[in-house]
């Protein structure tokens, strides 16, 4: 009896192992060890009158095409936490890791109550718990966010370590 429980785990354990998605990508590894090493002025990275919805629909084709998945930057030129993030993601390093796994967009949510449809999309009804906000989008799965529980991990990011956020984002690509 205890052979055929231990077979019987192993073949669940080897089934659940080939319904696992595969592998992330290695992190790169961040010239920088601290924010203050980021270059200054810190970039305002949200198009306040761009139209998000466009911006979302073109990645997502691009995502599609590419094979990528889809990063979307939820926030505002006015948080302190999206300018670091933003300036992060411009590290020669940083940027090339995220070109070759993502298309990414910069959404602008003003205060709190603009775009607020873009969240929406993915089941995201209630207020953001802060920003920066980060939706992964899978394109083949478009309704379905990936890792929906993570989507606030980086609205405190300037108190994570820069290789800390390179680590988070590494999770995700594909």
């Amino acid at each position: 009896m205890f052979r055929q429980a231990a077979s019987a785990l192993l073949a669940l354990a080897a089934a659940a192992a080939f319904c696992l998605p595969a592998a992330a990508a290695p992190a790169p590894k961040v010239s920088i060890r601290d924010y203050s090493q980021l270059k200054t002025p810190l970039p305002y990275p949200y198009d306040e009158k761009a139209d998000a919805n466009a911006q979302l629909e073109k990645a997502i084709a691009r995502a599609k095409a590419s094979h990528k998945r889809v990063l979307v930057d939820l926030g505002g030129n006015w948080c302190g936490d999206c300018r670091i993030l933003a300036a992060t993601l411009e590290l020669p390093e940083m940027k090339s890791f995220v070109g070759k796994h993502f298309e990414m967009i910069s959404v602008d949510v003003g205060r709190f109550d603009k775009n607020l449809q873009i969240p929406a999309r993915y089941g995201i009804h209630e207020r953001l718990e802060g920003v920066p906000a980060v939706l992964v989008i899978d394109p083949a799965t478009d309704k379905q966010l990936v890792g929906k529980a993570d989507v606030a991990a980086l609205a405190d990011a300037r108190h994570m370590q820069p290789q800390d956020l390179a680590d988070w984002l590494a999770k995700y690509a594909k």
